[in-house]
């Protein structure tokens, strides 16, 4: 079997945003999901029960979500390009082990379809309350990076990155798509083989094996050690040095932790992903991003209606945050607006990259954020 057989041909296709999630994963390269279903993210581990085995690849049910982390750890050291799905309180059991792969460096991609919460909340309603999760759920000195779709097109693609990037980076690498997101059924394009890129795994030469990725001679970005290749590398949780041996000597502890936050921060830029809309003129910016960020535009469009003059940034990177964009459109706007289904996460991170105010359109999740608030609160900004 090829290896992309069984995979979506070029085309046009309706979906809902969680089973083209997994069409973006197949195409990507991924071959393992383990994962446990949880409300609104089900669907996606259901299309990859279905899917995976029709183009070579495997799917199962672990016992809970901490144990669904552990085995992408120790399919992805296998060979495998890996992914699991959750939701809200599945997303907070898995941090324990997301932390492991930070650490190890294994590449691995994590969807969550966030809900509305805290705790067990509304399952099946929308809510985007675990974005600042995604960044400090771990702890230790971690980068995350982190996309947030709005579309069923966008959530296809960004699957498609997130594998790309955690290739390049050595990292877990999160979407962070939304019930609304997951739910919704709209149409998507496959594009050419020959415009997708697909960045595949970087293994290591076992004649010239040494630890993964603790970024000595410069280098960000190591090859991997793949079990059974003959690489004699030990691969380790606890702080370890060039031979991937357990150390407490503060040069080489230093040395990896510095590592593993500089190859993310080092390149922020080019993780970084934006989308603008009405800018050039705007005297008001409203910053959103996944479904909210749909309330948004509308919102926007109406304030223009009116006669005001205000865009769109929507954020398509969360993590590493953009904040030297922020910063940037503050300087030549009066006034931000940043709108959320949850009552203020991205917010803190705007407010503190902008020179200009910024005003929150907070959001009890449940449903989408009605556009004539957001439209409301533009209008005071410039009353």
């Amino acid at each position: 079997m090829s290896e992309n057989s069984g995979a979506l041909k070029p085309g046009k296709y309706f979906m809902n945003g969680d089973q083209a999630c997994i069409e973006g994963a197949i195409l990507a390269g991924c071959r393992f999901f383990a994962g446990y279903p949880i409300t609104p993210s089900s669907e996606i581990f259901g299309s990859a029960c279905t899917r995976f085995p029709q183009v070579g690849g495997n799917a199962i049910e672990m016992e809970d979500e901490i144990s669904s982390v552990a085995a992408l750890i120790g399919a992805s050291f296998a060979g495998a390009k890996v992914m699991t799905a959750t939701s809200g309180p599945g997303f907070s059991l898995m941090m324990e082990n997301i932390g492991l792969a930070y650490m190890m460096e294994a590449p691995s991609v994590l969807v969550d379809v966030q809900r509305a919460g805290p705790s067990t909340g509304i399952p099946t309603l929308v809510g985007q309350g675990d974005m600042m999760q995604a960044k400090w759920g771990s702890h230790g000195g971690i980068e995350a990076i982190a996309y947030s779709p709005s579309s069923v097109q966008e959530f296809f693609d960004l699957t498609i990155q997130a594998f790309n990037t955690a290739e390049k980076f050595r990292t877990p690498v999160f979407v962070m798509a939304d019930q609304v997101v997951g739910m919704m059924w709209e149409k998507f394009t496959v594009p050419p083989a020959e415009e997708l890129a697909i960045i595949d795994r970087k293994t290591m030469d076992p004649a010239n094996a040494r630890n993964p990725g603790s970024g000595d001679n410069g280098e960000d970005f190591r090859p991997m050690p793949i079990a059974g290749m003959g690489c004699r590398v030990n691969v380790d949780s606890l702080t370890h040095d060039d031979r991937g041996y357990p150390t407490t000597e503060h040069p080489e502890s230093e040395k990896l932790i510095t590592h593993l936050m500089h190859k993310i921060q080092g390149h922020a830029s080019e993780i970084w992903k934006w989308d603008e809309v009405l800018l050039d003129d705007a005297e008001v910016v409203v910053i959103s991003y996944g479904s909210a960020a749909r309330s948004s535009l509308a919102a926007v469009k109406s304030a223009r209606a009116n006669g005001i003059r205000a865009g769109l940034l929507r954020l398509v990177t969360a993590w590493p945050f953009p904040d030297q964009v922020i910063e940037k459109l503050s300087g030549r706007v009066n006034h931000m607006v940043v709108a959320e289904i949850n009552l203020g996460q991205m917010l803190h991170p705007v407010a503190e990259a902008a020179r200009c105010p910024v005003t929150p359109v907070t959001w009890a999740p449940g449903t989408l954020i009605e556009p004539d608030s957001i439209t409301k609160v533009v209008e005071e900004c410039v009353a």
